[in-house]
C-alpha cells in the first residue's frame, strides 16, 4: 500500500489505513496550520519527520499511554525529591517558548532533531490558540526540566521533553500525570514507546482501543484554567495501582 499525500484541502485518511511498516506511517504532505493539527490530534494522528522530508503524519499501532494508576515512582526518584523539593518550582504555561526550543536542542546520543523551526514556529501558535501548554520545572530561577504537549478536551498528547538537571524530566512528567488526572483528564497519551517512558509505567493498547478512547476524551470541556493546583509533593504519596488494568477506560 503506498503513502497517502495530501492536498490543500483539510482531511485526513483514517488511521485505520495507516502502514504496518514503517509502523504507523499514514499519509504525507499537507501543513502545520492550526486547523491541521487540531484536526490531527483529535482523530489519533500526529507529525514525526526530519528536516529535508516532506511531512509525515503517523498513527501507530499499538499507541503508547500512561496514566496515574500505572504511573511509576522509583526509590531513587522519591530520594531526589526529598532532597531538592524547597528548591524546586513547578509552573504550567509560563516558559513555553523556552521548553519547545530546549527539546529541539541536539541531543548528546542524536545529530539531529526532528523538532525543526517549521514545528517551532507551528506548535508556538498552537500554545497562542491555548490548544498547545508546557509544564515546566525550576531550580531557583534557572529552568532545569520541562515537557510540551497539545489539549483537546479531556485529552493531552505529550509531544517531547527535556532535562538539563539529573530526575528533572522524570519529575515533570510524573507531575504533570497527577495534575491531569486531578483535572479529570481521561487520555493521556505519550505516542510512541521507549524505555524511558516505559520506566515511568508507560504502557501500550491497541490503536483501536485508543480511537475509542480518545473520540470520548476529545468530546469533553475543554479544560479552560492552566495553574497549577497541587504541588510537587504530591509525587511523593503516589503509589502505582496494584491492578493496573484499564478497567477506567472500558465502559459496563
Amino acid at each position: 500500500m503506498s503513502v497517502v499525500w495530501l492536498d490543500d484541502e483539510l482531511w485526513f485518511p483514517p488511521p485505520q489505513l495507516a502502514l504496518k511498516e514503517p509502523d504507523g506511517l499514514l499519509c504525507a504532505g499537507g501543513d502545520l496550520s492550526i486547523q491541521r493539527l487540531r484536526l490531527a490530534y483529535a482523530s489519533g494522528i500526529f507529525p514525526w519527520y526530519e528536516a529535508g522530508q516532506p511531512i509525515l503524519w503517523w498513527s501507530p499501532d499499538p499507541r503508547c499511554l500512561i496514566d496515574r494508576d500505572h504511573l511509576h515512582v522509583s526509590r531513587s526518584l522519591r530520594k531526589h525529591l526529598r532532597k531538592n523539593l524547597s528548591h524546586l518550582i513547578i509552573t504550567i504555561d509560563q516558559a513555553f517558548d523556552q521548553v519547545i526550543e530546549a527539546c529541539a536542542a541536539p541531543r548528546t546520543y542524536s545529530s539531529g532533531t526532528w523538532i525543526t523551526p517549521e514545528m517551532i514556529a507551528a506548535y508556538k501558535a498552537l500554545h497562542q490558540t491555548g490548544i498547545a501548554h508546557s509544564f515546566e520545572l525550576w531550580h531557583g530561577d534557572n529552568l532545569v526540566g520541562g515537557l510540551y504537549g497539545v489539549a483537546i478536551g479531556r485529552a493531552f498528547f505529550g509531544e517531547s521533553m527535556f532535562s538539563r538537571q539529573t530526575n528533572a524530566s522524570k519529575l515533570v512528567f510524573a507531575w504533570m500525570v497527577l495534575q491531569l488526572t486531578q483535572w479529570e483528564f481521561s487520555l493521556i497519551d505519550c505516542q510512541l514507546p521507549n524505555s524511558h517512558l516505559q520506566s515511568l509505567g508507560a504502557f501500550t493498547i491497541p490503536r483501536a482501543q485508543f480511537l475509542t478512547i480518545l473520540e470520548e476524551s476529545v468530546a469533553l470541556p475543554d479544560q479552560t484554567h492552566w495553574a497549577p493546583t497541587i504541588g510537587l509533593e504530591v509525587i511523593l504519596s503516589h503509589e502505582q495501582s496494584e491492578n493496573t488494568g484499564l478497567l477506567r477506560h472500558t465502559r459496563a
